[in-house]
């Protein structure tokens, strides 16, 4: 990605007076940010946006910090496919943002020694069932900061994701932790150095935590708060959502419970019964070696595809749009194919697993 490109996507997002559905438009049906410039230089009030924009380069580029654009390949393909994707993403960090398995873990900030237990032993035995999982949450007090630490703990990487720039941590309770999730795992937010942690930009943030994800895990939440949030917008982005049940009665379970009895999530009770519902391989279940041989009527581009996910199974469609470089209408098609060739299935998520 080049430094222009991404010094008029930091701009794009600064426009004053211009909100975030018209800017996406612009940017997705003209390619790229710097098309929007050229095309909308006298449209739109500029001046102050390019500043803004070159103090973040200059910023960015002092502290290490990646700025992933739509157009990047880094860029987690799984909100691009979102509605509201942010045009821009600030990342401090090591972790794949489109590993293989990602889930977010959320919840309540007041939780109890039950919901810490259940964080503590879902993230253990997810740890020997799938290893490759990358957890996210939200860096705040509660199931989020023990979802992290207890990732950390099992090895695990966990990104953070951030209501505010990377200028700071809040709450600064968190700042060993965040230091530690730099190392192993990463730092992601939209919003620009200088930007406060207020109230509407946890709400703002939650949409990403969701989209980045296959799966939602609710652990613990009264009737009202940010978990339920993120809960309804992996539902509206299609995503699964599961939750613990809890005490009848008890302020934190009542959330987790009403979902589970409306069925918006599914009641999980561990990390098997969760990994069985989502439908992903566990590591008893992979052997050390498996030789398959292409079936000879395929296609070079079901070829393409059947190679990928004999090397990485379980992906994604655009990320497996990304990796073969076919568009997403063919691939759609080609994926349609090789499922009544009874090679390919898809999963929960919007995965596909190979079953040859």
């Amino acid at each position: 990605m080049t430094s222009e490109e991404i010094y008029y996507a930091i701009a794009l997002t600064r426009l004053p007076g211009v909100n975030h559905g018209v800017i996406l438009h612009l940017y997705q049906s003209l390619g790229s940010s710097q098309a929007v410039y050229e095309e909308h230089k006298t449209r739109f009030h500029w001046d102050q946006a390019l500043h803004r924009a070159a103090a973040e380069m200059e910023f960015i580029e002092k502290k290490g910090i990646k700025a992933l654009t739509m157009q990047d390949d880094d860029y987690p393909q799984r909100l691009k496919e979102c509605p509201d994707a942010p045009i821009v993403l600030f990342y401090k960090g090591e972790a794949d943002l489109n590993q293989h398995h990602i889930i977010n873990i959320v919840g309540t900030r007041h939780c109890t020694t039950y919901g810490q237990d259940l964080v503590c032993k879902f993230v253990s035995d997810l740890r020997q069932l799938c290893p490759d999982v990358l957890i996210v949450s939200g860096l705040a007090y509660g199931i989020d900061i023990c979802a992290h630490r207890q990732a950390l703990s099992c090895g695990f990487e966990t990104v953070g994701v951030l209501a505010h720039g990377l200028d700071q941590i809040y709450p600064s309770h968190h700042r060993e932790t965040a230091v530690e999730m730099v190392k192993q795992g990463g730092l992601l937010t939209e919003y620009m150095s200088q930007t406060q942690a207020l109230p509407n930009n946890f709400r703002q943030r939650n949409r990403i935590v969701a989209g980045m994800s296959d799966a939602t895990i609710l652990v613990e939440s009264a009737i009202k708060g940010g978990g339920l949030i993120t809960c309804r917008i992996a539902q509206e982005y299609g995503r699964d959502v599961f939750a613990f049940p809890g005490a009848v009665g008890m302020p934190f379970s009542e959330g987790c419970n009403r979902m589970i009895r409306n069925n918006t999530a599914a009641l999980i009770t561990s990390a098997q019964d969760f990994v069985e519902s989502i439908g992903w391989q566990t590591q008893a279940q992979k052997p050390d070696a498996i030789e398959r041989q292409l079936f000879p009527d395929l296609t070079e581009d079901e070829q393409k595809v059947v190679c990928l996910l004999q090397e990485t199974n379980d992906l994604q469609l655009n990320i497996i749009s990304v990796k073969t470089d076919i568009p997403i209408g063919q691939l759609t098609a080609l994926l349609l194919s090789l499922e009544m060739k009874g090679m390919v299935k898809p999963m929960a998520g919007g995965m596909y697993h190979i079953i040859i």
